[in-house]
């Protein structure tokens, strides 16, 4: 059973030079980099951007360990950020550990167990942020990760594509064709953490855009747990809207242990792109 995000429901229009930019269909690579500064560029110029370039190509079998790689860096980096910074995103979850760290004194009248109290409970917000993010990576490497060929590439309406830098795959996404609502839905968007910056997840975005138009599909849209706001900024600056949010999401994998209620949460944000009227 493919795992999707929920319907969401905002539209959002894509500027008409934009689609007349667009390279190719789902079986055509793109080259990719920053405009120069310059109109003109002498030959050593030339050679820098060339290196710069990233290229964005279909997945290949040859691939795949390079893209376990990149998606196991990327999931393994929310474990703190969904631990610690997720917390702020969580203000019931605050006041409910403020509330057990003020309970602690009144039952042991211990102002040292009270002061202990918070790294306590940040060290079980991290120990069971591990358990669960491990559980949905495990979950993720057991299903359409498994076998990228079969559940994206084989499929007609979905694709999986690698950014490559310098001959080194740097990124992935995936695209995922929906009939049910004509719709297409962006996944697995990682970018290698020594070479973010350059603008690769913005290129990668930009590709499964323009796979959505070839292929007439009416809109993209995307669900995502990231708690750093830069990947928020950057749906945004490609044109999505935010849709809904979902405070306490569970993720696949996910058990229901009151503990693990207690200890994890997270915020699943949905966006969408409409690219045109149905």
């Amino acid at each position: 059973m493919h795992f999707s995000s929920p319907k969401m429901v905002c539209e959002t229009k894509i500027v008409a030079d934009e689609h007349d930019a667009i390279p190719g269909t789902k079986k055509e690579s793109i080259m990719w980099s920053s405009p120069p500064s310059s109109a003109a560029l002498n030959p050593a110029e030339a050679k820098d951007v060339r290196k710069d370039a990233v290229f964005i190509r279909e997945f290949e079998r040859g691939d795949q360990e390079e893209v376990w790689r990149i998606f196991y860096e990327g999931i393994m980096e929310r474990i703190p950020n969904t631990a610690f910074r997720g917390l702020r995103q969580q203000p019931k979850t605050q006041f409910l550990y403020a509330l057990l760290t003020v309970m602690c004194f009144f039952v042991t009248k211990s102002v040292t167990l009270t002061c202990c109290a918070p790294l306590i409970l940040m060290g079980a917000r991290y120990y069971y942020s591990r358990k669960v993010i491990q559980s949905y990576l495990d979950w993720a490497l057991h299903t359409d990760m498994a076998d990228i060929e079969a559940y994206y590439m084989t499929p007609t309406g979905s694709c999986f594509w690698v950014a490559v830098l310098d001959g080194r795959v740097v990124g992935i996404v995936a695209a995922q064709g929906r009939e049910d609502d004509n719709t297409v839905e962006l996944r697995r968007m990682s970018v290698d953490s020594r070479y973010r910056g350059k603008g690769i997840a913005k290129a990668l975005g930009r590709r499964v855009l323009e796979f959505a138009v070839r292929n007439n599909y009416a809109a993209v849209v995307l669900g995502t747990t990231a708690v750093k706001l830069a990947a928020h900024k950057l749906y945004e600056s490609l044109g999505f809207r935010r849709t809904g949010q979902n405070e306490d999401y569970r993720l696949p994998g996910m058990s229901r242990l009151p503990l693990e209620r207690l200890f994890f949460q997270i915020r699943y944000s949905r966006y969408r792109l409409q690219l045109r009227e149905e």
